[in-house]
């Protein structure tokens, strides 16, 4: 029988991971509804094309700091966690700058904007629990971190895309 007490069980550290999604999830979740709440309710937009070139960057930097790079290139690992707060503030002000284009019924648009957003986080946490759960099998796999480097070069490219795409909608726009 394994004693789940301890740091270097596998039942700790399953444990430690699912801590630390659910920690995640809900800084993206506090950045995400702050903004789109506010931004909602204060009627306050910004400009679609920026606030998506900046989701192409979160994109980017997560698949940085999944490569390691910045610790290699900086020296030092940004705070993940800062991160994480601030772009899910972008984020947030993605949808709400959406949102505000439909014109909703201000009536009862609090709680439905409540109701959204726990919606949304429970099936982001969902959803990244899976994500864990595959991973965690995958890991077990010698070629792992060869598939993984090369799934966050997508990703990042990705993300580069997104963000060339949008400033290209920006500048052509203006």
């Amino acid at each position: 029988m394994r004693d789940c007490g301890l740091p270097s069980s596998p039942c700790f550290v399953r444990r430690r991971r699912l801590k630390h999604i659910g920690i995640y999830v809900s800084l993206f979740a506090i950045g995400h509804s702050t903004t789109m709440l506010l931004g909602v309710y204060f009627n306050i937009g910004v400009n679609s094309y920026i606030i998506d070139t900046i989701i192409g960057l979160s994109v980017v930097y997560k698949a940085l700091d999944n490569m390691g790079a910045f610790q290699r290139w900086l020296g030092f690992q940004p705070n993940t966690k800062v991160a994480t707060l601030i772009f899910g503030f972008f984020h947030g002000f993605g949808l709400s700058t959406k949102i505000i284009e439909y014109n909703i019924s201000p009536d009862g648009l609090v709680p439905n904007l409540l109701a959204f957003n726990v919606g949304v986080e429970i099936g982001q946490f969902l959803a990244l629990g899976a994500i864990l759960i595959a991973m965690s099998y995958l890991r077990l796999r010698r070629s792992f971190w060869r598939h993984a480097y090369t799934a966050n070069v997508v990703i990042m490219t990705a993300g580069f895309v997104l963000m060339g795409y949008q400033l290209a909608g920006l500048f052509a726009s203006a």
